[in-house]
């Protein structure tokens, strides 16, 4: 949309081709059907039918019944009301009447009868009760004897007046349900896409700007004494930076692949720039795409929680399988939890949350809480195959970052 509030060209063609687009039929398309009374009328105006003025007080009263149950058809509250239902039996009484005290031209009222009916009734009893109205009609043409067409004729006039008119009305329900279904996915799409993108980019810039952090820290620490360990560690500073740039484009495109050979490596180096010493122990058969990118963020947010919130000298990585079962263990030295809010029994702080919902979804699980002594254990199992879940169960593309319960306000740390 321009800034002056005008749509623009393709805007404006995009409204035109909807526009054009067939809507669902409204009850005006059933009132020129009231056409087939006229008839009835003629007779009436002309004299030819026998008590004129309660002839005239039926007709009034079918076509005022007639336009009223069609309009409460098209909407589905009024349509399912008990007043509907009462009008509709109001109609059938007087087409009954009119049709067996004068007969004739007055026959023709039985399928409009039907039509409203077919607006109104949607259930299985449909078809039974046009059935029925049909033979009804038929026996009364039969015993007036005065049809201008043979009674069978009226009959499946009527039935079918009725079947069409509902299967039309319902065929185009469906179709607006449809497209509406089709915007809302629409929608949920878009809110996704900006929801992955939003987490994507928080956990990423959170991690690395911890690692940043240490290593700047590290090399202010160093330059005063040792000026080429101090220039090592910005040197790392530009590499994870340019680096950082690099999942930042990935995260945009969608194309971001986890790996846990790139994240145990990252680790180390984050870990050993903040003087904790790093012990990697792995073991176990190839892991699949999407337990390597699962496990991958588990190591990121172990990694940022120690970096930040622990006074840990060693963290070991233990990663060990079976043909079907993996398990990654992360173990610290530090003190643990910090004062605040304790975290949830079996599960860590708010930003694991959403990562346990995700690694449920594909079959595994996550536990982190204090050691048996001290510091803090992560301890996440996958199958060697895991699956990326179903949507709406947590689960999703397993590339995706961690915190899918918490939206893009989590933390990216694991809540010691």
């Amino acid at each position: 949309m321009p800034r002056n509030g005008r749509p623009s060209f393709r805007e404006r063609r995009r409204l035109r081709r909807e526009g054009r687009r067939p809507g669902p039929p409204s009850p005006y398309a059933l009132l020129p059907w009231l056409l087939m009374g006229l008839g009835a009328f003629s007779n009436l105006f002309q004299g030819e039918t026998p008590t004129p003025w309660i002839a005239g007080a039926g007709l009034l009263a079918f076509n005022s019944l007639y336009i009223s149950v069609v309009f409460r058809g098209f909407a589905k509250e009024k349509r399912e009301s008990p007043v509907t239902y009462v009008l509709l039996g109001s109609l059938a009484v007087v087409t009954f009447a009119l049709a067996i005290a004068y007969g004739g031209s007055w026959l023709l009222f039985f399928p409009l009868l039907s039509l409203a009916a077919g607006t109104v009734l949607r259930h299985r009893w449909l078809v039974a009760g046009l059935l029925g109205l049909a033979v009804a009609a038929c026996a009364v043409a039969v015993w007036r004897d005065d049809s201008a067409s043979p009674p069978w004729t009226l009959g499946y006039g009527t039935f079918i007046s009725g079947a069409v008119t509902s299967a039309i009305l319902r065929l185009a329900e469906t179709v607006t349900e449809l497209r509406s279904t089709r915007q809302e996915l629409a929608r949920t799409a878009v809110e996704r896409e900006r929801l992955r993108f939003s987490r994507d980019l928080h956990d990423l810039l959170g991690h690395t700007l911890s690692v940043i952090v240490v290593k700047s820290e590290a090399a202010r620490r160093l330059a005063p004494r040792d000026m080429d360990a101090a220039l090592t560690q910005v040197a790392d500073i530009e590499s994870v930076g340019r680096q950082a740039l690099t999942e930042i484009r990935e995260a945009v495109t969608g194309y971001r692949e986890g790996s846990l050979a790139t994240e145990l490596d990252r680790a180390r180096s984050a870990l050993t720039a903040a003087g904790i010493e790093p012990v990697v122990r792995r073991s176990g058969p190839p892991l699949a795409p999407q337990t390597e990118a699962l496990l991958g963020w588990v190591v990121r947010e172990a990694v940022t929680n120690v970096v930040r919130h622990s006074t840990a000298t060693r963290c070991v990585f233990e990663v060990s399988g079976t043909g079907e079962r993996v398990r990654l263990t992360v173990t610290d030295d530090g003190r643990g939890r910090r004062e605040g809010p304790a975290p949830t029994p079996g599960i860590g702080g708010t930003g694991l949350k959403g990562l346990t919902e995700r690694l449920a979804a594909a079959g595994g699980s996550l536990v982190a809480g204090p050691g048996a002594d001290s510091g803090f254990v992560v301890t996440a199992e996958l199958p060697v195959e895991a699956g990326g879940g179903e949507e709406g169960d947590g689960g999703g593309d397993a590339t995706a970052p961690p915190g899918a319960g918490d939206g893009p306000d989590c933390s990216p740390t694991l809540g010691r």
